[in-house]
């Protein structure tokens, strides 16, 4: 039972945090940031969410100014989940660099 209640509070951080940085990346052309992976720890008080960044060069740079504003960026969702639910969980990100992977993975299988 816990398991499914941490799957759905995942899927609606995921979406939520999604479009919070859609709104935020709009300003900053040329940059895509989104959300591919949450996931929340069992008391529901830590989210850790992983960042997919375009172009990948930037990934460091986005995520310091993400971490800076972590607190706003908690804010905002907030604001949006307040219906949902009654803690809002402390946000921790990461760079998912899986697509980087993938690429390296398809250079060395081409060689």
């Amino acid at each position: 039972m816990q398991e499914t209640r941490q799957n759905r509070i995942s899927r609606l951080l995921q979406k939520e945090l999604s479009l919070i940085f859609q709104s935020q990346t709009r300003m900053m052309h040329g940059v895509m940031v989104s959300v591919t992976r949450v996931k929340i720890s069992p008391d529901l008080s830590i989210c850790t969410a992983y960042l997919s960044i375009f172009p990948s060069e930037k990934g460091e740079e986005i995520i310091k100014a993400v971490t800076k504003n972590q607190a706003t960026i908690r804010y905002d969702l907030g604001q949006k989940v307040r219906n949902q639910l009654r803690i809002i969980p402390e946000l921790r990100f990461f760079i998912d660099d899986s697509l980087d992977y993938i690429n390296h993975i398809d250079e060395l299988l081409k060689k």
